[in-house]
């Protein structure tokens, strides 16, 4: 059984198959002596879930990953309020928005840690319970204090769990059929700026901003009953590709019934040999921040977390603006939403077709084979031109509507306009984003936890910073400007992912052989 340590070979594709438990206490393996368990590897299935269970499998991911962006829309029609009912300013309540994201930022780099080691549903209980805790308290504080300490909890217990469905995703999906399914995970997250606002603005309306946290609590607690019984454990490193059963404490009916069938036909039930909880260790958060600093994934952070703050600048501004301009109550706010929230999903959606299609059509250009549920070597193929060449187009569609969006606000132009406008945005930066994530995905297989938490990180520090100060700079730019300054900041991250395509496959290789040299120095320090 491969130790950890072993399987750690993330961005070039040669993690040590969890079959293979006679290198564990092999002190004497060299690079050269790697190489063959990479072919034996590719000689058996990625996953033993069949197709209709990944479906059902990535749908449940999906729907866990519903409740971060949820939780965060669901409240935006009842920022003004909550402004006047605790008597704080706008500017306060915004800052509720902003330490949602610091939050949302920092909790994955601990859980996403976690979720590869002990495995995905360990780490998605923990989340959820947090999560209901924290709902039940919003639902029942009376001050500004209580609000801005329990949505730091409530989003440190949801938001984690979109890293998770990219590490569950990671599990089961190949690199040539991730795309697709990295979109329909990402289209269950995105769903929460489309039914959000809407939702929140039903409840805020008719039974009052209190309705809309114990509404969380109920979705959440049926959500984790059914995640409970239904959900089988994916991680890697605890079932390998699904024949190993975890720990019975950890065994869902899925579970349950691949050992049995195992048991029943007579076949040898491998048990890895970490089992104690004690080897788990605690989360360490600094695997987040080497994936944080490494060459290739700082620029593709980076450019993702402009992406993402201006996506956020738009959804931040629009209950004050909207309000203020065309005098809308709660549920119209939020209504105005739909748009927003329905073109990201289908962005999702269709986004995964373009990825894997431009992955096979460059996979057909190079000659690289592409074997059906196998596990593919990426190290000698051009993976960063395969998913970012899908993100251009959409990232100078959006960048334009951001400008278009703000003058219209400007000009007090019809509300059609800006709702109109909101689609197109919410379908091109959502498709941006998005690329970028899967090819992180890409890159860190074996941890796509810990690696889109490192995403979260970056992405939800700056958007924390950027959603506080959308406001203040409206009031002192006006609003077609702030909104022009914004897309030229977003313009500017094509070159930094031209970078990426053209270094991108050396700094790979580079970071390839800095790893085999300290697997290397491991296995002589065991001797």
């Amino acid at each position: 059984m491969a130790t950890p340590q072993d399987i750690e070979k993330d961005a070039i594709g040669l993690a040590i198959t969890q079959q293979e438990p006679k290198q564990e206490h092999d002190g004497t393996q060299n690079n050269a002596e790697l190489q063959p368990t990479v072919s034996r590897r590719s000689a058996v299935e990625y996953s033993i879930f069949s197709k209709s269970q990944i479906r059902y499998i990535v749908f449940i991911a999906s729907w866990a990953g519903f409740f971060s962006p949820l939780s965060s829309q669901i409240y935006f029609p009842a920022l003004n309020t909550l402004a006047n009912d605790l008597h704080v300013s706008n500017s306060l309540i915004n800052l509720t928005l902003t330490s949602y994201m610091i939050f949302q930022g920092l909790s994955p780099m601990f859980i996403g840690d976690f979720a590869d080691k002990a495995g995905r549903r360990p780490a998605y209980i923990v989340c959820f319970v947090i999560y209901i805790g924290a709902n039940i308290g919003l639902a029942l504080q009376n001050n500004y204090a209580a609000l801005f300490v329990l949505r730091c909890m409530q989003s440190a217990g949801s938001s984690t769990t979109i890293a998770l469905s990219s590490g569950v995703v990671a599990d089961v999906a190949t690199a040539s059929q991730r795309g697709s399914y990295m979109g329909f995970v990402t289209a269950g997250s995105l769903m929460g700026p489309s039914l959000g606002p809407v939702i929140g603005g039903l409840l805020a309306q008719y039974l009052g901003w209190r309705a809309i946290f114990w509404f969380l609590v109920i979705l959440s607690a049926s959500f984790l009953v059914l995640f409970l019984i239904f959900f089988p454990e994916t991680a890697r490193k605890v079932v390998g590709n699904g024949s190993i059963p975890p720990q019975k404490w950890n065994m869902s009916l899925i579970n349950y019934l691949h050992a049995r069938k195992a048991a029943k036909e007579g076949k040898e039930i491998e048990e890895p040999s970490d089992r104690s909880p004690r080897k788990i260790g605690f989360p360490n958060p600094l695997k987040t921040l080497a994936i944080v600093f490494q060459k290739d994934t700082s620029v593709l952070l980076l450019s993702n977390a402009i992406l993402f703050a201006g996506f956020y600048d738009v959804g931040a501004a629009i209950p004050s603006i909207f309000h203020e301009s065309y005098h809308l109550n709660d549920l119209q706010i939020g209504l105005c939403y739909l748009p927003f929230g329905i073109g990201s999903t289908i962005a999702s959606i269709i986004n995964g077709k373009f990825l894997d299609y431009n992955y096979r059509r460059l996979a057909r250009q190079h000659g690289f084979p592409i074997v059906k549920n196998r596990h593919t070597d990426l190290a000698n193929f051009p993976i960063e031109k395969a998913r970012l060449q899908i993100a251009f187009p959409l990232l100078t569609i959006g960048s334009l509507a951001v400008i278009a969006f703000g003058w219209c606000l400007q000009y007090n132009v019809h509300i059609a306009a800006p709702t109109i406008i909101l689609f197109f945005l919410g379908l091109a930066l959502t498709g941006s984003f998005n690329t970028v994530s899967t090819l992180l995905v890409d890159m860190y297989p074996n941890s796509a936890a810990t690696a889109t938490a490192s995403n979260n990180f970056v992405r939800c520090l700056l958007g924390a910073g950027a959603t506080a100060l959308v406001v203040p700079m409206i009031d002192g730019m006006g609003r077609g400007w702030c909104f022009t300054l914004v897309a030229f900041v977003m313009l500017g991250t094509i070159p930094l992912l031209l970078v990426v395509i053209r270094f991108g496959p050396g700094w790979r290789e580079e970071r390839r052989l800095k790893q085999e040299a300290a697997q290397a120095e491991m296995a002589a320090a065991r001797k």
